[in-house]
């Protein structure tokens, strides 16, 4: 029987625990993940759809892992997606699924991985919260979008719960420096009965 990793994600506390956790995950998660119905990928395409219509204009797909999203994206119509990631592992397992024009490995600790305005589509999906990246990252690709930008992204119940992370999305549109288009909770992980909200945000 297989080491499992899912219910071991949600408590990690450092960047470089999370970052070996997900070295080790690598190999198996895309089986581990689908035993449990994982449904955000798909949503975050979806959703971003509704408000792009433009499929050639690029998407980043930040803290992409093993390249679930960007399938979900080509998928959706999405003709050109590129991938950040700081689990070399995971971006091994990414470029095996031919989604992406380009992936890259970024360093946790790079305050600005994205370089300013070079992309108006970013998605992060499942990347933003407890076990993953912290509340900050949410900045860092606010600024790197130009305005106008899209941001669509998911919190699952663990963020959810956790106030500095929608502390720091109301942060955004409480200022009017972003505005919300989208918001629907629906399923995450089904298999372990975890949900998440996914949202698309405008930046103003």
């Amino acid at each position: 029987m297989s080491e499992k990793f899912l219910d071991k994600a949600y408590g990690l506390e450092t960047p470089e625990a999370t970052l070996e956790h997900y070295d080790q995950w690598a190999a198996s998660y895309d089986a581990e993940i689908a035993e449990n119905g994982y449904a955000t990928p798909g949503r975050i395409a979806r959703a971003l759809a509704k408000y792009q219509t433009d499929m050639s204009e690029p998407v980043l797909d930040f803290g992409c892992g093993t390249g679930l999203a960007g399938l979900a994206l080509r998928l959706q119509g999405f003709e050109t997606v590129d991938g950040m990631e700081p689990s070399e592992e995971m971006l091994a397992q990414a470029r095996s699924k031919d989604a992406y024009r380009t992936l890259t490995r970024i360093d946790p600790a790079d305050k600005q991985p994205i370089p300013r305005g070079a992309y108006r589509l970013i998605t992060g999906c499942g990347v933003l919260g407890t076990g993953a990246a912290p509340p900050a990252v949410f900045d860092t690709v606010m600024h790197a979008l130009p305005r106008g930008g899209l941001f669509a992204f998911s919190y699952n119940d663990h963020a959810l719960a956790d106030h500095a992370y929608s502390g720091k999305l109301n942060e955004w549109l409480d200022c009017s420096a972003a505005r919300l288009l989208f918001r629907e909770h629906g399923d995450h992980l089904p298999g372990i009965n975890l949900k998440s909200t996914v949202y698309v945000i405008e930046k103003a």
